[in-house]
């Protein structure tokens, strides 16, 4: 199939230029840069796609950020893919350009193994699919499949990363919520954090993204259960700004709270009050689980 880009940008680049990362000019000024590369889906675009360059430019990292994603791809499917070099993914690339403006490139049909050579990453992240998060027996023997086929292809700096996904809404309509957790957040939560415990348990990661424990968290502050826009997938505002704040303490280890960026759409309490929280799980880490 045939790649074909969309670029939000004032610059044409062609997919060559996306894959490889060439920009035109000289890179914005930053005290250092962080690349990184999520094997995803759209939990992944909910954190970051959004928010996250920006934060990381108002601490002065200057973020390259590679979004594989392919819509509920679970650890089966990423496993199955690498290992047949399925160009099957929507690859998507948010930086920040030499002129100071944020921009988002997506190019449709690339593999893994693409986006894996086109960058010398400093972390590549990696994550179950939503519905699956909590039933361990979806896990491997897919995960270290995946994970072994990874590390054969990177530097020996790059950092893998394990990213933690979040218990669906109360309300959630999701098809899985009910034959896989009774509609119940509190039991999805609970089976979530179990399996997180055995994936790190059984294998060594770099670090540990913990946003399932975030959401929950933030569910019991002031903004309720309201997170999510559509049950399971994060609003657009509050939810993905969140999630965008946490990856930036893990990943960077600067502190989001302060930040003067927010979401459009977003009240300076609402920012306060999920700074907080990414920064109260942030600094737990695994011990929070």
């Amino acid at each position: 199939m045939k790649s074909k880009k969309i670029l939000i940008t004032l610059v044409l680049l062609t997919v060559g230029q996306v894959l490889t990362g060439i920009m035109s000019g000289s890179q914005a000024a930053a005290a250092e840069q962080v690349k990184v590369l999520c094997i995803g889906n759209s939990f992944s675009i909910d954190a970051v796609e959004n928010n996250l360059v920006q934060l990381a430019a108002e601490r002065g990292v200057d973020m390259y950020v590679g979004n594989l994603y392919i819509g509920g791809c679970s650890l089966e499917r990423h496993a199955l893919n690498i290992r047949r070099d399925s160009a099957a993914y929507s690859y998507r690339v948010m930086q920040r350009e030499a002129d100071g403006t944020f921009t988002r490139t997506v190019t449709d049909s690339v593999s893994i193994m693409q986006a894996l050579l086109s960058q010398e990453w400093d972390v590549i992240t990696m994550q179950q699919a939503s519905h699956f998060s909590g039933q361990w027996y979806t896990y491997e023997p897919f995960l270290t499949e995946l994970l072994d086929s990874v590390r054969l292809h990177i530097a020996p700096k790059t950092k893998i990363y394990w990213y933690m996904t979040w218990a669906y809404q109360q309300d959630a309509t999701h098809p899985a919520f009910l034959p896989n957790y009774n509609n119940d957040q509190a039991y999805m939560y609970a089976e979530i954090v179990g399996c997180n415990k055995q994936v790190l348990k059984r294998h060594h990661f770099d670090g540990f993204i913990p946003g399932g424990i975030a959401i929950q968290q933030a569910r019991k502050t002031k903004l309720g259960d309201t997170l999510c826009r559509d049950g399971f997938h994060l609003s657009f505002t509050y939810g993905r700004y969140l999630m965008a704040c946490l990856w930036l303490e893990v990943i960077t280890g600067k502190s989001a709270v302060g930040c003067k960026y927010m979401a459009e759409g977003m009240t300076p309490e609402q920012r306060k009050v999920v700074q907080r929280v990414a920064h109260r799980v942030a600094s737990k880490g695994e011990k929070g689980l």
